[in-house]
C-alpha cells in the first residue's frame, strides 16, 4: 500500500541556560551584531541621512512690466536706451527713445499658472541708425510654493551683437530656476523678494547693468533665460523702426530642498530595514548551528520529553 504524508507540524525544541554563562553572552553579541550591523553598513555607504531631496513644481511667474533695453549702433558710442524706470529714462534723455510695448502671458493648460509670456518691443530709429546689438534685461517675480513659499524678484537678460546692421531680432528661450543652496522644506522665505533697482534713485550707477548683476549674482537663488536661440533679421528699411520679439516660456522646475524630520526618518528606515533582513537571516542561522550542535553548553527541552543538557 502506498503510503503519503498527510500532515506535518514543526518540532519546538526549547535551550534554557542560566542568565550568568557563554550562551547568554554569545547571544548578546549576535543580537548586536544583528542590529548594529546595518547601521554601520549603511552608514558608510553614505545613504542612511538625505542631505537633500528634488521635488518638481510648475512656478507661479509674473512679468513685472519693468525692462531695461540698451539698442547699440554702428560707429557710435551712444546707444539709443529706455527702460520703465523714469529717473533712468530722466538721466539718458538725449538717448532716449519711446517705443511700442506688447506683453501677452498665456496660461496654455489652463491650471491657473501662466506658462509663456510673449514680448514684442518696437523701437523708433531715423534713418541713419543702424543697430548692431541689443541688450535686454527684464525682470520677474518668481514664486514657488509645494513646501517652503519661496518668493523673488528674478531677472531675465537678452543680450545680442552683430557686423551687420539689422531690423529685428527674434529670441527664444526657458526662464530657467537656478540654486546654490537648498530651499527649505516648509515656512515662508522672502530673503530676495526685494527689488533689485531702487526706482528713485537719481545716480546713473543704480541703472547699470554691471551694478544690477553684481548685486543679482550674490544671491544664493536666482532665475536665468536658459537654452536660448536668437535670429537676426539684416536689412532694415529708413525710417522703419528696430523690432524684438521673444518667446520666454516657464517650464516645471527640479527644485532642490532640505528634507523635514519626518522625511529622513522615513528615508533612514527604508535603508535601515532592507539591511536588516540580511542580517537577521544570515544570524538566525548562525544561532540554529551553535544550538543545534551545542557548541555553548544549554539545557534542551523537547515535547513530550524531560530536560536534559548537552
Amino acid at each position: 500500500m502506498a503510503i503519503y504524508e498527510i500532515f506535518s507540524h514543526p518540532l519546538l525544541q526549547r535551550h534554557k541556560t542560566p542568565v550568568v554563562s557563554k550562551a547568554t553572552l554569545l547571544m548578546i553579541a549576535i543580537l548586536a551584531l544583528t542590529f548594529i550591523s546595518p547601521l554601520l553598513v549603511v552608514y558608510r555607504s553614505y545613504g542612511f541621512w538625505l542631505r537633500e531631496a528634488t521635488y518638481r513644481e510648475q512656478p507661479t511667474v509674473h512679468f513685472k512690466k519693468q525692462f531695461i533695453m540698451i539698442v547699440d549702433l554702428q560707429n557710435s558710442d551712444r546707444p539709443a536706451v529706455y527702460s520703465t524706470f523714469q529717473q533712468y529714462n530722466h538721466l539718458l534723455q538725449s538717448q532716449l527713445r519711446i517705443p511700442i510695448v506688447k506683453v501677452i502671458e498665456d496660461d496654455t493648460d489652463r491650471d491657473g499658472k501662466f506658462d509663456n509670456m510673449t514680448l514684442n518691443i518696437e523701437m523708433p530709429m531715423t534713418g541713419t541708425d543702424n543697430v548692431v546689438g541689443i541688450k535686454l534685461l527684464l525682470f520677474f517675480e518668481y514664486k514657488l510654493k509645494r513646501f517652503s513659499a519661496f518668493t523673488m524678484e528674478s531677472l531675465g537678460y537678452i543680450e545680442y551683437s552683430s557686423p551687420l546692421p539689422g531690423s529685428s531680432l527674434h529670441h527664444y528661450g526657458d526662464l530657467r530656476l537656478r540654486q546654490k543652496e537648498l530651499l527649505g522644506h516648509k515656512g515662508s522665505d522672502r530673503r530676495y523678494n526685494k527689488t533689485l533697482v531702487d526706482a528713485t534713485s537719481p545716480y546713473a550707477g543704480t541703472y547699470s547693468l554691471s551694478e544690477i548683476f553684481k548685486t543679482y549674482t550674490r544671491r544664493n537663488v536666482t532665475t536665468t533665460l536658459a537654452d536660448s536661440y536668437n535670429v537676426w533679421t539684416s536689412g532694415r528699411a529708413p525710417g522703419s523702426p528696430f523690432t524684438i520679439s521673444s518667446m520666454i516660456y516657464y517650464p516645471e522646475e527640479v527644485v532642490y530642498y532640505t528634507p523635514g524630520f519626518w522625511y529622513l526618518i522615513k528615508w533612514g528606515w527604508v535603508q535601515y530595514a532592507s539591511v536588516l533582513l540580511l542580517f537577521l537571516y544570515i544570524f538566525n542561522k548562525v544561532k540554529v548551528f551553535v544550538f543545534q550542535h551545542q557548541v555553548v553548553t544549554t539545557v534542551v527541552e523537547m515535547p513530550g520529553m524531560k530536560a536534559k543538557a548537552s
